[in-house]
């Protein structure tokens, strides 16, 4: 939209000013839309509803793998201590599960998704996380060398070599699991949904206007990103189907 903004402008000193005009008046439609309206809302719920919560029923778990995403690296980096961004769900859910489960191990694959390459990796910082909340540093394996999701999965699945009728859970967003999900399926790693971090309530909140706009304005663009996401990566057959869901029994 910023971009859409600049062309406008530079358009309305040009010979296509007119249309310079109507393309910034679309522009500031399509901002209002994004930051106020239920848009953010209505492209998240498809993502975050598509897998439900764990079910506990079926007993302990053989492993939980946490996706990256939730620790800065430059800032932590910067700082010298564990600098949390976002998403922070990522890290208390396994801590629970590991306390729960004590016998489970514990993976957390994610390097640096940074295009310049640093010694700064996510896996670094999340041992001394989980065992700031009581979780060993021996029941941990870090995957460190992965830089997205694709990565996670073929680094996981080589680092733990899981075997027939073991059971893994993958603890990750609940906008990000059915990307993810279709990910791990693909690459041949059969895994449990574990959804954290919801952006929106339900389905109650479908159409829901809001009066700050950098929430809506950040609902959509964590929406569109999975969107563009989903549909790049189908594309190019790095999972199966557009929209993972649950597995048909």
């Amino acid at each position: 939209m910023i971009e859409l903004g600049i062309v406008s402008v530079v358009l309305m000193a040009t010979r296509f000013a007119a249309f310079g005009r109507k393309l910034a008046a679309a522009t500031l439609i399509l901002l209002a839309l994004a930051a106020f309206s239920p848009l953010g809302n209505l492209l998240l719920y498809p993502l975050e509803s598509r897998f439900p919560p764990w079910d506990p029923s079926r007993g302990a778990p053989d492993g939980i793998i946490v996706l990256g995403g939730s620790v800065d690296t430059g800032l932590s980096a910067a700082h010298r201590t564990p600098v949390v961004a976002h998403a922070a769900d990522r890290l208390f859910a396994p801590a629970e599960l590991a306390r729960r489960y004590p016998n489970t191990r514990v993976i957390f694959t994610g390097g640096t998704a940074n295009l310049v390459s640093t010694d700064a990796r996510e896996a670094d910082y999340f041992a001394p996380i989980l065992e700031n909340l009581g979780i060993a540093k021996q029941r941990l394996i870090l995957e460190r060398d992965s830089r997205n999701t694709y990565e996670n999965a073929i680094f996981t699945k080589q680092l733990v070599a899981p075997k027939p009728g073991e059971r893994w859970l993958l603890v990750t967003s609940a906008f990000h699991m059915p990307r993810s999900m279709g990910i791990f399926r693909k690459a041949g790693f059969d895994v449990e949904a574990y959804p954290v971090d919801w952006r929106m309530g339900g389905r109650d909140d479908l159409f829901s206007f809001t009066n700050v706009g950098t929430d809506g304005l950040g609902r959509t663009e964590v929406a569109v990103r999975e969107w563009i996401g989903l549909v790049a990566y189908r594309l190019m057959g790095r999972t199966g189907e557009l929209l993972p869901g649950p597995a048909k029994d």
